[in-house]
């Protein structure tokens, strides 16, 4: 994106949020999120829907188009015009008269009782009984037109009594400008959907961090594992945010929707119609499961292997086992113990794994270095079995949620050399990026564009293939890499060890035990030299401090103050 497109989303973005922010002392707080994210899916669709209809009306009267109508065909064009299967084809969604946002916004402030007429291809007449009402039998329309969406959007507007509110809130969003020179009105109301789901986050204190993860972490992670092609899979997905940013590292590397293939999975019935909407917003197809489901005992896909597997699941996660079995064909390396979740997370994510499958895992600091309750060993397993493949230690003060110090395992099936990467085989890279971001606000850390990339670069450097390596089939191809992008080790932030290392640590991965300190600049004066220099310079700051308690004492006389 370039400067000019940035500084066009920052203040749109300082526009709508100003502007809702004033709306909300007439809305719940625990209703107010649903309510503004609802009517921004509720635009996105209907723009798009709009769009699209331009773009038919256009084909229909021009003589060079395939669908051309011929002239005097104003009727025939209305009807047309109307035909679901011209606006499933480009994979728009299908938005019934009732739904459309100009009908909505034109009747947003009308009075109770009125009769409206709906134009659908046929005319129909709709009792208006206040705007969240109207709000709700849109959304149920849209629903029922799109299968994809049975069960998503949120059709609660009547309940939460916000009537007082709406009128404002729709008007607000009727001023999204979509129209952009180089970015597309799905882009754009993307990237306000992402941007609203963050600052609700911090608003929302702790509860924000159940479907919200800080965006410059999960675009370092997806930087990372470089999720081009293939199935990309989450089992704790909160608002589809790796999702979101597999599909940007996807557009901005010169390929296409849909080269990914999207599972999901999320316990919270909320967070789970967030994440659908988040991903619809955007075109993606999508399997999040038919419905919310505890990933430990209900798992939505539980025949599927996946190329690559991102999630920041809840941290230190208690009494998560209720209705799992010991003998679970998941528990691998060991039996997750009840008063944490986190080797549970990370074997679930394992099982999944394909052949070839690599996975990154946030996960609080502890999991590097606990003993108790069977961790330590199931953390050996996960070492001596070689798939612990790089640990980055992360700075504190990330999320809105927790304070807790949090670190990112990545993890893979294979270490052999492969789509240029070279035999790693029985080697851990560590990287301590605790001294990396700045504080964005006072309680706020946050990553630098610079800072993603040294940590990414760093990972892929080591990973790169460098002479001889086997490219599949018995084939050797010789790899000349660019010297300046080769990997070395780096005192205080990035070491590569091997197991044989790790198990004279007792299996602890704490990146810190393992990179060092970093190196101090070389001092080349010699000791007796700067010894006297040193010396001479203290000297004359006593000096100058005696001559100016005699001028204080001085003037203290002269005062009155003073022997």
């Amino acid at each position: 994106m370039n400067q000019e497109e940035q500084q066009f989303l920052n203040n749109l973005d300082k526009q709508l949020w100003s502007s809702a922010d004033r709306l909300r002392a007439n809305v719940n707080p625990g209703d107010y999120m649903h309510v503004v994210l609802g009517l921004v899916f509720l635009k996105y669709v209907s723009d798009a829907f709009k769009e699209r209809r331009e773009e038919l009306k256009a084909a229909f009267t021009d003589p060079n188009h395939d669908y051309y109508l011929g002239e005097d065909a104003a009727d025939l064009i209305e009807q047309e015009l109307e035909a679901r299967d011209y606006y499933t084809e480009k994979n728009v969604f299908w938005v019934p008269a009732l739904a459309r946002w100009d009908f909505i916004k034109d009747h947003a402030k009308v009075a109770l009782g009125t009769k409206l007429q709906v134009k659908n291809g046929k005319t129909s007449e709709y009792e208006f009984k206040g705007i969240g009402r109207l709000l709700d039998d849109a959304l149920e329309a849209i629903e029922k037109e799109n299968p994809k969406l049975k069960g998503v959007l949120d059709k609660d507007y009547a309940r939460r009594r916000v009537d007082e509110a709406l009128p404002g809130l729709i008007d607000l969003m009727s001023t999204i400008p979509f129209q952009h020179a180089s970015l597309h009105a799905k882009d754009i109301l993307g990237h306000v959907y992402e941007y609203f789901l963050g600052q609700f986050s911090i608003a929302s204190g702790k509860r924000g961090g159940e479907f919200y993860t800080p965006t410059s972490i999960v675009r370092l992670i997806v930087e990372m594992l470089e999720p081009f092609q293939g199935r990309v899979y989450d089992p704790a997905c909160g608002s589809g945010g790796f999702f979101v940013q597999s599909e940007k590292f996807v557009e901005e590397h010169g390929g296409r929707l849909g080269q990914l293939s999207i599972y999901g999975q999320e316990a919270n019935p909320t967070t789970w119609r967030l994440a659908s909407m988040n991903l619809a917003i955007r075109g993606m197809d999508f399997d999040l499961g038919k419905e919310p489901a505890n990933t430990f005992t209900r798992d939505q896909h539980p025949d599927l292997r996946a190329d690559y597997i991102m999630a920041n699941p809840p941290f230190n996660m208690k009494d998560w086992n209720a209705g799992v079995k010991e003998d679970d064909p998941r528990w691998k390396y060991g039996i997750p113990p009840n008063g944490n979740a986190n080797f549970a997370w990370m074997q679930h994510m394992v099982h999944h794994l394909a052949p070839h499958g690599s996975m990154a895992l946030l996960l609080a600091n502890g999991s590097m270095s606990s003993n108790t309750n069977n961790e330590g060993e199931i953390r050996k397993a996960l070492i001596e079995a070689d798939l612990v493949e790089c640990m980055v230690a992360l700075p504190g003060q990330l999320f809105t949620n927790t304070q807790i110090p949090a670190c990112i395992w990545f993890l893979t099936r294979s270490k052999t050399a492969r789509n240029g990467h070279r035999d790693r085989k029985g080697e851990i890279l560590f990287i301590d990026a605790r001294n990396l971001g700045y504080m964005k606000d006072r309680v706020l850390r946050d990553f630098k564009a610079e800072d993603i990339r040294k940590v990414a670069d760093t990972f892929h450097a080591w990973r790169s293939a460098y002479g001889e390596v086997e490219e599949g089939n018995g084939i050797t191809a010789l790899v000349d890499p660019d010297p300046n992008k080769l990997y070395t080790d780096i005192p205080g932030f990035c070491k590569s060890a091997t197991i044989e290392e790790i198990r004279k640590h007792d299996y602890v991965l704490t990146p810190g035990r393992y990179v060092g300190a970093p190196e101090q600049e070389e001092d080349d004066e010699p000791f007796e030299e700067k010894m006297a220099r040193l010396t001479a310079q203290l000297n004359e700051q006593f000096e100058e401090s005696a001559r100016l308690e005699a001028v204080i004492r001085e003037n203290l006389k002269r005062l009155g103050y003073g022997g």
